[in-house]
């Protein structure tokens, strides 16, 4: 080009090489952020690469505007041959090109150092390359139409907000915008046969846009010929886009799994998140395990799949590897254990059980019972925890929990006299069962017996403790079983020296509680005296 025309050879070069520095730039920043955390499958590379055209597509329209300008003020009306009018747009469109080349290169590059599953989709590739023609394309017509200083910025602030409306529209549409569904399904897989009509559309559209350009400028017909067959390729294309179902090209999936000490299996993509996917669910399964809850085998399923699994495996969803992924596994995993019960005091009872699955601090609630049932459900150790979520996992699930199921009377709320008894007992158990290795069992009852241990420990029925039966003919000898575990006793109560029995009861005259090896010096002794 001569310096009459507005731009030089040499400045058309430099400003060239400018952008694609910027767009190879912006390309890998873009790219970068749309791909899914953790994810090692060549289709994550294809969909970043496919998303970062709505960053570097709106760069390279004002490029493509700013060329045009400044040649559309050089020509001024003298008439152009085609080649002429042709080869400036077509120097930008492979600049342009090269950006998004290098881009895919240096993503190949990190792609290639780790261990990746699935397959690099070519046409996804050029489906790329199409758009950011049609993007090249419409900044170049707008700025030899409007040849404008400020006419760049409007080029790539209207590309901008056309594509993005388009992409992120729920109508037939969206399915026009060079740009793919984010975050794409890793169990779905990408269509080979929707980009290849896709780019169909692309290049088909923006060929008629540019040679419709150049048969105004040039005036010749047989230009114009040609933009009029582009403009039936991109109609094929919108048509198969529009009419033509989805080819999938999933593949079946074999699970990576990790087998101990619970089976996880994940995409094979997301493998590297086995180890903490793991140990979240472990302590899960631990608090589920002997009730209807249970499961030994984790499966990571799409969230449309409606298909059931064989008992004792659960679908758990993890959409990426972010930061936090299993907390919000586990999350989603407990609470669609129990349905929801907002509005309703059992809410407060749901949410207790929810917090101890998830190992986290049991709320108190909003209301007094709810304060009373979080003390008295601290109280219980693991053992008894998961035996009484045994029998009541139904009421659990249904959301009809009530005071009843929490060592209260059921319909009845606790007085605040025996919330704080309650809340003490609770607190002084916990730290009870720190401590439990060293701790003496005579300063533990002078530290923390309260009304219901003295009626535990002389054998009457109180808010926690049933009543033992009566002996069975042929059983005179034996003791009354004591309650079981979680069921009927006070908290912290479970199992104690200072509770055991003696095979022939406590002896006349001593307090109940004694411990077996007392009782035992005791009967010697007074054989002893006897003889």
């Amino acid at each position: 080009m001569r310096e009459h025309r507005g731009v030089s050879r040499e400045e058309l070069q430099q400003s060239a090489l400018v952008a694609v520095a910027v767009l190879l730039v912006l390309g890998v920043v873009a790219a970068w952020s749309v791909l899914i955390p953790g994810v090692s499958a060549w289709e994550n590379i294809v969909v970043a690469l496919i998303g970062s055209l709505r960053l570097t597509g709106p760069v390279a329209a004002a490029f493509a505007a700013w060329v045009a300008v400044r040649r559309r003020r050089g020509t001024g009306r003298r008439s152009l041959t085609t080649w002429q009018a042709m080869r400036a747009p077509l120097a930008i469109l492979v600049a342009v090109v090269g950006s998004f080349t290098a881009t895919v290169l240096v993503l190949a590059v990190r792609t290639m150092l780790t261990e990746q599953v699935g397959r690099l989709l070519p046409s996804g590739l050029v489906m790329g390359v199409a758009g950011l023609a049609l993007y090249v394309t419409i900044g170049w017509v707008t700025g030899w139409q409007l040849p404008w200083t400020i006419t760049p910025v409007l080029a790539a602030l209207g590309c901008y907000g056309l594509f993005t409306w388009l992409a992120q529209g729920k109508t037939w549409a969206d399915q026009l915008a060079p740009a793919t569904r984010e975050p794409y399904d890793v169990f779905q897989g990408l269509s080979s046969t929707a980009f290849t009509d896709q780019t169909l559309w692309l290049l088909g559209v923006s060929t008629a846009l540019l040679l419709g350009w150049a048969a105004l400028v040039t005036r010749q017909a047989l230009v114009l010929a040609g933009s009029l067959l582009a403009v039936l390729a991109a109609g094929t294309g919108m048509a198969r886009l529009l009419t033509e179902p989805p080819t999938i090209a999933a593949q079946r999936v074999v699970y990576s799994c990790q087998e101990w000490p619970i089976t996880v299996c994940v995409h094979p993509g997301m493998r590297t998140g086995l180890p903490e996917l793991g140990s979240e669910f472990v302590k899960i399964a631990s608090r589920l395990a002997g009730t209807p809850g249970e499961f030994s085998r984790l499966e990571q399923r799409p969230r449309s799949d409606g298909d059931t699994l064989p008992d004792g495996a659960i679908p758990i969803h993890v959409d990426d590897l972010s930061n936090g992924f299993a907390d919000e596994a586990a999350d989603e995993f407990v609470e669609g254990l129990a349905q929801e019960c907002d509005g309703t005091p059992a809410g407060g009872y749901r949410d207790i059980v929810v917090a101890w699955l998830r190992g986290k601090p049991l709320p108190s609630g909003p209301l007094p019972e709810h304060q009373y049932a979080a003390a008295w459900f601290s109280g219980l150790t693991e053992t008894q925890r998961r035996e009484w979520l045994r029998l009541h996992y139904a009421d659990f699930v249904g959301c009809r929990l009530q005071g009843g199921h929490f060592g209260g009377q059921a319909a009845q709320t606790p007085q605040p006299g025996q919330f704080a008894q309650a809340t003490r007992t609770g607190q002084a158990t916990q730290a009870d069962q720190a401590t439990q290795a060293g701790q003496d069992d005579r300063a533990y009852q002078d530290d923390q017996i309260s009304r219901n241990d003295r009626a535990y420990q002389n054998g009457l029925p109180g808010p926690f403790v049933q009543a033992p039966q009566a002996p069975q003919a042929g059983q005179a000898g034996q003791a009354p079983q004591a309650p079981q575990a979680g069921l009927g006793r006070p908290p912290g109560h479970h199992g104690r020296a200072a509770r055991t029995w003696s095979p022939d009861g406590p002896p006349a005259g001593e307090p109940a509680g004694r411990t077996r090896g007392e009782t035992a010096r005791r009967t010697t002794e007074e054989a002893h005296r006897r003889g």
